[in-house]
């Protein structure tokens, strides 16, 4: 906004724009001062976070050229959120007690993206702007208050931004993830992604997954990743696990998601393909007994089938251990799992990462239920394109860290 703009504002409406910005020292002053001090703050061109202008931190295994690269990504990431959102306009919401939103629109609306009527809890627009540690304060400002309402599943837009900037750290710097076939992705209704799993300690790839269609997609969608019951049980995981948009892998989670439009994240492979040892990554196992085409089928949804490299090498599976899992099954007795990988790396090895997203496979009788065996087939289809995908990707590959 102009000098002459800003000078036709109340300072009811100066200090909204101040606490947008997270703008120190805004209550001690007088309009004259938050006027100037507000011009002088939008007219910055560098509106960068400032994380991304600092001296790069050497990772072991990861060269400076793709530092360098990492960096000039994230630069193109931030200039397209930057495109869409409205700084020049905010938002006009007030809680009852009179707290003032003060963030900027969402094109083409009139509210912010915490408080649009469109759906927020799919399309992921940054609630400032862009990410960054800096925009925290801001970010922590409506968490405290809690000016706007979390799902029915329980994602959190504001912890959701907040964990897509910190694991970005992993997806850019240290995974080095390449993307291909993006355009796969529908930008609008439902889908459900259906990848190969690894990973042996932590779900990487489906934090990956995730991050590379918020990150490489036009318009940013959240997938919600189901997930088994060990990251629904243990205190403080499962309640940050649904915070950041992960779902319990139920019918009854995934079809409420589906027949609202969103986009679900599968890993029908389950434990059998968590805990392949080194000597079977990337031979994909079997995909259940088709669980996952029958929901397609009854919801109407498009299936994207995905093919994940890096995800079975960041922790080197050397076997697997039936009595751990019964510790597990002994503490957590409703967990089903059979066995528990043994590996030797408590760092995950920064082992360069490549996802490729296939053609979408439509359902066939949109509402009918499904053919048992033609059920398994499609199934058996998908896997087979699956497994042919990570064996072109490992054909074109030199080693697992370039």
């Amino acid at each position: 906004m102009s000098y002459d703009e800003l000078s036709s504002l109340t300072k009811a409406e100066l200090l909204d724009r101040a606490r947008a910005i997270d703008l120190r020292g805004r209550s001690k002053m007088t309009k004259a001062e938050l006027v100037a001090a507000l011009f002088a703050a939008e007219s910055e061109e560098d509106t960068a976070p400032e994380e991304e202008s600092g001296p790069m931190i050497p990772i072991p295994g990861v060269s400076q050229e793709d530092r360098v690269e990492a960096r000039a990504r994230r630069t193109e990431l931030y200039d397209r959120l930057a495109d869409l959102v409205d700084q020049s306009r905010l938002c006009e919401w007030r809680s009852i007690e009179g707290h003032g939103c003060g963030l900027p629109v969402v094109r083409e609306d009139d509210a912010c993206a915490l408080h649009t009527d469109r759906n927020r809890y799919d399309a992921a627009v940054p609630i400032t702007g862009r990410l960054g540690f800096d925009t925290w304060p801001t970010l922590f400002r409506h968490l405290h208050l809690a000016t706007y309402d979390i799902d029915a599943i329980g994602l959190d837009p504001v912890l959701h931004e907040m964990a897509w900037h910190v694991f970005n750290g992993l997806y850019y710097d240290y995974f080095r993830v390449d993307v291909d076939g993006i355009e796969n992705i529908p930008m609008d209704g439902a889908a459900m992604i259906v990848a190969n799993h690894g990973g042996a300690a932590l779900p990487y790839d489906a934090a990956m997954l995730a991050l590379a269609v918020l990150n490489e997609a036009p318009t940013p969608r959240r997938v919600r990743v189901s997930a088994t019951e060990i990251y629904n049980m243990l205190p403080w995981v499962s309640h940050m696990y649904r915070k950041v948009g992960a779902v319990y892998a139920t019918h009854e989670d995934a079809r409420h998601l589906l027949e609202r439009g969103a986009m679900l994240g599968v890993f029908p492979e389950g434990e059998s393909g968590f805990m392949k040892p080194v000597w079977q990554a990337y031979h994909v196992q079997r995909f259940g007994r088709g669980g996952f085409v029958q929901l397609a089928e009854q919801t109407g949804t498009p299936i994207v089938p995905v093919a994940i490299l890096g995800a079975e090498e960041v922790h080197p599976t050397l076997g697997v251990s039936r009595r751990l899992a019964q510790l597990v099954r002994f503490i957590f007795p409703q967990q089903r799992v059979e066995e528990i990988a043994v590996f030797l790396n408590p760092v995950p090895l920064p082992v360069r990462w490549r996802i490729r997203f296939l053609p979408p496979v439509m359902p066939e009788n949109p509402g009918v239920e499904p053919d048992p065996l033609r059920m398994l087939e499609r199934s058996e289809d998908i896997r087979r394109s699956v497994q042919s995908a990570l064996d072109t990707l490992l054909a074109a590959r030199g080693t697992a860290f370039s």
